[in-house]
C-alpha cells in the first residue's frame, strides 16, 4: 500500500546483503540525536549523516525544495540575503562520500531554527516590530475588558491587514520540517547507496494521519456551553480536550471538571488568568508557572495552551506538564506572528509539541468572515498528504450562535466520514502525547533477515519504508 505523502540509542550492526535484495551495503553508520532519526525511528547505524562543522557564513536564505529558509549559520558560501533573489540550493552543495552526506548548514540547527521560530528575529526590522507589538499587546490587554466585542474585533481586523502578503511560512500549511527531513534523508541515501530504509510508522496501527479537537474556555458563558458541546461531539463519537483558565476568567466548580472526565473527555490548563501577560518577562512566568503546576496537578492535567497563543518553547521547561498545544504551523492570523513549519509532534526538551495545524475557528469566523469548513478541509487535505497531525481549536465561547454552531456540526461529519475511511485516528491529545513518547523509545532491528520493531508499545506499531524517489523520499507501509 503506498501513502502519499527522541532520542536514539546507538546499537552496532552490519549489513552485507546486496541492494538488488533491497537491503543495504555494508558498513556502519549512525544517525542516534539527530532529527531524522527522531522523526523516522529508523535503525540507529544505519546512515550516518556527517554535518558542516565550520558555518561561520553570512544570515541568508537556501533553497529547501520549494521554499527559502532564513538560516543564522551556513557555509562560507553566500547566500541570498531574502527569499525574494536566487537562494542557493543545498542540494547543489552537498558532498557525497561513500558514507557521508555533507551540507552547507547544520542540519539539526536548521530543523530547531524552524520549530522553535527562531527565524522570526532574522527578519529585516524583526526585533524593533517584537519590541512594538510588546508595547501594543500590553496596551490592548489593558484595555480589552472594557472594549465591547465589535471594537475588537474591528481592531483585530485592522492588526491583521495584509496578512495574506507573508510569504512564509506557506499558507495555509507551512510542511517545510517535513520536506527538510525527507530531502536529507534522501542525500544520505544517495550517499551511502541505500534505496530503501525502514522505520516506525508515525501513528499506532498504520493510521494514515491523526486528529485532535480542543475547546479553549475562555469566558464564563463558555464554561457553561461545554456540556452542549460535549453533547454535539458525542453525536458523532468525538472526543476532546478541554482547556480551562484556572484563575480570574470565571470559578471553575469540580462538577464541571467532573463531568468531563466522567463522560470521556479531557481537562487541561489553559493559561494561568488569560490577561495576555504570560510570556510578557521571564521572571514573572516562572512565578506563574509554579502555580499553574499546582492547578495541573489539582485538575490532573497533561496539557497546556498558552492565552492568545502567545509562546516561547525555551521556558517551558518550568512547566510540570506532559504536552503543550502552544505553537501554531502558520501564524499568520495570530498576535504572535511566525509559526513552526511542522504538521509533526516534536520534542522540546522534555515537553511533547502538539502543534496547532489548521485556523482557529475565531480567526476563521470573525477575521476571515468565513463560515464554511472549505479552508478548514483544504488544510486537512494538506495535512493528510504528509501524514502528518490535525489539530482544531474550537472555542464554546465563539459557536454558541446558529450559524458558528451549523459550521461545526458540519466539521464533525466530515471527521468523522474521514474516520470511517480510514483516513485519520481520532484521538485525545494525552493518547498522542502517549503513543509519541512509546514511539520515540521504540527502535527497528533487523532479526533472520527481516526488519522488526521493538521497544514498548511496539505491537501497536507498523513497519514502514522510506523508498528513494529524486531528491526526496516517498512512504510505504509494509504490508501484513
Amino acid at each position: 500500500m503506498f501513502i502519499s505523502s527522541g532520542n536514539g540509542n546507538a546499537k552496532s550492526f552490519e549489513v552485507a546483503t546486496s541492494l538488488e535484495s533491497g537491503s543495504f551495503v555494508a558498513d556502519r553508520y549512525s544517525l542516534a540525536g539527530h532529527p531524522v532519526a527522531e522523526r523516522f525511528r529508523c535503525p540507529d547505524d544505519l546512515i550516518h549523516l556527517l554535518d558542516a562543522e565550520d558555518l561561520a557564513g553570512p544570515t541568508g536564505c537556501f533553497w529547501l525544495g520549494s521554499d527559502a529558509v532564513s538560516l543564522r549559520r551556513c557555509s562560507a558560501t553566500a547566500p541570498a540575503e531574502s527569499a525574494g533573489e536566487t537562494p542557493l540550493d543545498f542540494r547543489q552543495k552537498g558532498a557525497l562520500g561513500l558514507a557521508t552526506a555533507e551540507f552547507p548548514f547544520d542540519p539539526v540547527r536548521l530543523i530547531e531554527h524552524l520549530r522553535f521560530e527562531r527565524y522570526v528575529a532574522d527578519w529585516p526590522g524583526a526585533w524593533r516590530a517584537i519590541y512594538r507589538h510588546r508595547l501594543l499587546r500590553a496596551a490592548y490587554s489593558m484595555v480589552r475588558p472594557a472594549l465591547p466585542f465589535s471594537a475588537r474585533r474591528l481592531l483585530q481586523r485592522l492588526y491583521f491587514r495584509g496578512w495574506e502578503n507573508i510569504s512564509f511560512p506557506k499558507w495555509p500549511v507551512d510542511a517545510t520540517v517535513e520536506s527538510t527531513l525527507k530531502q536529507i534523508l534522501a542525500v544520505a541515501m544517495k550517499a551511502v547507496g541505500v534505496d530503501r530504509v525502514p522505520f516506525v510508522w508515525f501513528w499506532p496501527e498504520g493510521a494514515l494521519s491523526c486528529t485532535i479537537v480542543t475547546h479553549d474556555v475562555e469566558t464564563r458563558s463558555g464554561r457553561d456551553h461545554c456540556s452542549r458541546l460535549m453533547d454535539l461531539n458525542d453525536s458523532f463519537g468525538i472526543k476532546s480536550s478541554f482547556q480551562i483558565v484556572p484563575e480570574g476568567r470565571y470559578a471553575v466548580p469540580e462538577s464541571v471538571l467532573a463531568e468531563m472526565r466522567e463522560r470521556g473527555f479531557e481537562v487541561n490548563i489553559h493559561d494561568l488568568n488569560h490577561d495576555g501577560r504570560l510570556m510578557c518577562e521571564r521572571t514573572e512566568f516562572l512565578r506563574r508557572a509554579q502555580r499553574i503546576n499546582r492547578y495541573a496537578r489539582q485538575y490532573g492535567a497533561l496539557g497546556f495552551r498558552s492565552a492568545v497563543m502567545y509562546r516561547n518553547l525555551d521556558w517551558y521547561d518550568a512547566l510540570d506538564i506532559a504536552y503543550d498545544m502552544s505553537v501554531p504551523n502558520v501564524a499568520h492570523l495570530d498576535p504572535q506572528q511566525g509559526g513552526c513549519c511542522t504538521v509533526f509532534p516534536f520534542f522540546a526538551g522534555k515537553i511533547l509539541e502538539l502543534p496547532v495545524t489548521t485556523t482557529q475557528d475565531y480567526s476563521l469566523f470573525h477575521i476571515l468572515r468565513d463560515y464554511s469548513i472549505e479552508l478548514w478541509k483544504e488544510q486537512m487535505s494538506l495535512i493528510r498528504g504528509e501524514n502528518g497531525l490535525i489539530s482544531f481549536i474550537i472555542h464554546p465561547d465563539y459557536i454558541i450562535h446558529e450559524a458558528a454552531e451549523r459550521v461545526y456540526t458540519e466539521l464533525l461529519q466530515h471527521l468523522a466520514e474521514l474516520r470511517a475511511q480510514q483516513e485519520t485516528w481520532l484521538a485525545l491529545p494525552r493518547d498522542i502525547a502517549a503513543w509519541w513518547q512509546l514511539r520515540s523509545r521504540m527502535s527497528v532491528t533487523e532479526t533472520g533477515g527481516a526488519w522488526r520493531i521493538v521497544g514498548a508499545g511496539s505491537e501497536r506499531a507498523k513497519l514502514a519504508y522510506a523508498l528513494l524517489e529524486g531528491d526526496t523520499v516517498r512512504y510505504e507501509l509494509e504490508r501484513n
